[in-house]
């Protein structure tokens, strides 16, 4: 059964007449209403700060040196390197951000140092290495003559590393936006933004942009060595800092929007003569011009990411943003172009594989989904997650055993005798995260003393599942998945994306730790996957103006998000589908329904496009939807992206009133007052079948009655549970068979239900468990008769046999509890949905 959507409306706050009006003078064609609401809305309140908003040119972006002595001492060294000619090697990162900075160092550095012979750059394969430094790779850029590493979006917690590095003579200067270590670790020098408090300006740059503070830096510290101007960087950094998802606010807004701006003019000129003929044709074969930030987050950033995601080794991507080679950029384009196709194909494939698993949960006591596939390619996890993540309303961690013995065969040859099993502080898996300090969680000993063993374990016993989380509804998950560290091989990430691996066989104990972690934080609060809009809007109000009222709060990402326009009451015509194939129109990716939206304040209809869906999901009728407002480069058109659809008879969802089921819970009188014609329930059910019964029975009820007044009505009148501790009911149970086998009486199994308070289910796990103590259960008639003889022989196995017990009265007693306290809006929603 499908999730609920919320649909929450952003409250509005009506601005201040002057500051419409101000907002007015850059939206001459409009009213510059929409626009004002949205800047008010979001914190943007004076005049000063509006300008500076809205114009860059207004903007004072902060000095590289107010990074302070650590990036006079990274100058310092590099300048130490330009003198005596040394040579520097730049360790990047394989995502977007990663490349992004790798190949602003590599021009901004190249200025200073040549390329190639003083100046080189390594990047790590995304499926074989994890984030940050490793020693291997230090071993072999010393034998390679390198007297200096420069790292950036990655390092800041790679402490052994950097040590290691500077036993070779090798000095480390860390540029990074990561995990900060606990000490200053012994750098050259250390650029990270989070030494900043959180309302400074520089605070959220991400990899790409520290880099480029850095190279601003040496620009003004060596002003008369460069040939080309440092804005010619920007581009790099506007595409790097939009696909990071970073909050784009102070010197991050500022430099996207330069960024996009050279974008743009790069774009507009003949292929031979653009500066960045790779990011060019990458911009033709997504069909987009540069001009938007949804350019670089819907076209150049997945495509960048998916190289790593399918090839493991992205280096040839940095050779792609920065050469000056029309036809060698156009064959890597084509390179990139097919990685991408081979990742949306994963991820369909995934993607369909986690929707029939996701069948399998109950998402009513599911709190954090947990899901693994040995076929799953670990590349595209995270992707996947995330949309499932934004679909249930909960986090979301998809893991794959894929090779999962032969990433540990490597893992123990690289050790040696010993077997260290790891927690990266900073980032593992594909969350997008710099690699961080990696110590040892246990010794092959300690591991042994675990499992029973007083022998090192075998190979397929320590088979390693790799994957990536996502995070929604505020749930800080780099906390949630840091607390079960215990459990984990590798971890590392932020509140909304992690990546980790751990033993196949944790997984399992993983999951419910993880749950029932969250469930404890959460109290009775409900995870339900929200759509939230900005403002509501007619069909009327679509079009050229109301776009370009909105693109005053461009460029949209973190803490400013693309405004989501409610629209109400309308409907759709001429709808269809069609199949939207990979560029070389081979394989089928997406299906996409493109339509024309109408209502009743214009006559009118204006166009729509709803990607992965087919045209028969859209509602037949009055309908509510929620849809950014977009301009097509590529049809020369305005038109909405729909997000979410309902029809309108389904509005009334979340209201806190139904018109057939009462809500009596945890009212203090014994039995409610109500109408002849209403079905009460007052055992608080454990699961959504128990439920469905009753409400199948009153929606029977009802369609056989002619008329609302006759309308049978459910009353839901169960109170909040008084649960025992499990070890209490399990030691009450004992006693009770104790005295049973003692007294040789009989019990029924209704007198046991009614003594202990646990389900049927539930008690006959309690009966095995019994059993493994020594307890014999046999029928006698209705009854059950219980003998006792105790034995010691099996007593691992009744151990056991005791903890599925108590796991089973906990997880009875958490949907007890769910059931108490979920709102009515959620089982009036399942009541609409059955009866559909």
């Amino acid at each position: 059964m499908p999730e609920q959507q919320q649909w929450t409306i952003t409250a509005t706050e009506q601005p201040p007449e002057w500051f419409i009006q101000a907002v007015k003078q850059y939206t001459p064609a409009s009213s510059g209403l929409y626009a004002a609401q949205l800047l008010w809305q979001r914190g943007i309140k004076d005049r000063q700060q509006l300008t500076a908003f809205i114009n860059h040119k207004a903007y004072q972006p902060a000095s590289p040196f107010e990074f302070g002595q650590e990036m006079h001492l990274a100058i310092a060294r590099l300048q130490q390197a330009y003198n005596t000619k040394e040579k520097i090697a730049i360790w990047g990162d394989f995502d977007a951000d990663g490349i992004t900075a790798t190949s602003v160092l590599w021009d901004g550095l190249g200025q200073f140092f040549a390329q190639n012979t003083q100046l080189v750059y390594y990047i790590p394969n995304r499926l074989k290495e994890s984030h940050g430094l490793n020693n291997q790779r230090i071993d072999n850029l010393a034998k390679q003559g390198c007297k200096l590493i420069v790292t950036c979006d990655t390092g800041s917690t790679n402490v052994e590393e950097i040590i290691y590095a500077k036993q070779l003579g090798i000095d480390v200067i860390v540029t990074d936006h990561h995990t900060l270590p606990a000490e200053r670790p012994p750098v050259a020098a250390i650029i990270n933004p989070r030494y900043f408090p959180k309302e400074h300006e520089l605070f959220n740059l991400s990899g790409v942009a520290v880099a480029y503070k850095l190279v601003e830096a040496l620009y003004q510290s060596l002003p008369n060595v460069a040939k080309y101007p440092l804005e010619d960087l920007l581009d790099l950094v506007a595409v790097g800092l939009i696909a990071d998802l970073v909050q784009l606010s102070g010197d991050c807004r500022y430099l996207a929007q330069m960024g996009i701006q050279r974008l743009q003019e790069d774009f507009k000129q003949p292929a031979a003569a653009r500066r960045r003929p790779g990011v060019g044709r990458l911009l033709e074969l997504c069909q987009k011009s540069g001009d938007r930030p949804t350019d670089i987050s819907f076209g150049l950033g997945p495509r960048i990411n998916a190289v790593s995601r399918i090839q493991g080794d992205a280096s040839f991507c940095v050779e792609l943003l920065t050469s000056q080679d029309v036809k060698r950029c156009n064959e890597l384009a084509e390179v990139t172009e097919l990685a991408n196709a081979r990742r949306k194909s994963l991820q369909k494939d995934v993607q369909a594989q986690v929707a029939q698993k996701l069948t399998q949960l109950d998402l009513s006591t599911t709190s954090v989904i947990v899901l693994e596939d040995v076929q799953w390619p670990a590349g595209v996890l995270g992707l996947v997650a995330g949309q499932v993540a934004q679909e249930t309303g909960r986090p979301t961690i998809l893991l794959s055993t894929e090779g999962a013995e032969e990433h540990t065969s490597t893992t123990l040859s690289n050790q040696g005798s010993i077997l260290r099993l790891r927690s990266v502080t900073g980032g593992a898996g594909e969350a997008g995260e710099a690699g961080g300090e990696i110590t040892p969680l246990f010794s092959n000993s300690e591991l042994s003393t675990q499992h029973g063993l007083n022998a090192p374990l075998p190979l397929t016993a320590l088979a390693l599942a790799r994957g990536s989380a996502r995070s929604v509804n505020s749930v800080d998950l780099y906390q949630l998945v840091k607390d079960q560290a215990h459990l984990l091989h590798r971890f590392g990430g932020h509140p909304f994306a992690a990546g980790l691996s751990l033993l196949v066989e944790n997984i399992p104990l993983f999951t419910a730790a993880i749950n029932q972690q969250l469930r404890q934080s959460l109290g009775s609060t409900t995870l339900t996957p929200t759509v939230q809009a900005d403002l509501t809007v007619t069909v009327a109000d679509l079009g050229k103006e109301l776009f370009l009222e909105l693109k005053l709060l461009e460029p949209c990402g973190m803490g400013n998000p693309v405004p989501k326009l409610l629209i109400q009451n309308c409907w759709f015509e001429n709808s269809w589908h069609r199949n939207q194939q990979d560029w070389q129109g081979k394989k089928v990716q997406y299906i996409k329904t493109e339509f024309d939206i109408r209502d009743d304040s214009s006559r009118s209809a204006f166009p729509g496009l709803w990607w992965g869906h087919y045209k028969d999901e859209l509602p037949i009728g009055r309908c509510d939807c929620i849809a950014e407002l977009d301009y097509n480069t590529f049809k020369k058109r305005y038109e909405i992206r729909l997000i979410a659809v309902r029809s309108s008879l389904n509005s009334a969802l979340n209201t806190q009133h139904s018109p057939f089921i009462l809500d009596l819970r945890n009212q203090e009188h014994s039995a409610p007052t109500t109408q002849d014609s209403t079905l009460i329930i007052e055992d608080c059910p454990t699961n959504w079948d128990d439920l469905r019964i009753w409400l199948r029975r009153c929606l029977a009820t009802s369609r056989s009655t002619s008329g609302l007044e006759n309308q049978q009505q459910l009353a839901i009148a169960w109170s909040k549970p008084n649960h025992q501790p499990p070890n209490q009911i399990w030691l009450t149970l004992v006693g009770i068979a104790k005295y049973l086998s003692r007294t040789n009486q009989l019990v029924t199994r209704g007198q046991l239900l009614e003594k202990i308070g646990i389900s049927d289910q539930t008690l006959l796990v309690g009966i095995k468990a019994l059993k493994y103590l020594g307890f014999t259960v046999k029928r006698q008639d209705r009854s059950l008769q219980i003998t006792w003889h105790p034995s010691d022989s099996a007593e691992n196995l009744a151990d056991e046999a005791v903890a599925r017990f108590l796991a089973a009265v906990r997880e009875e007693q958490f949907q007890q509890q769910y059931f108490a306290e979920v709102p009515l809006s959620t089982i009036v929603a399942i009541a609409s949905y059955d009866s559909k």
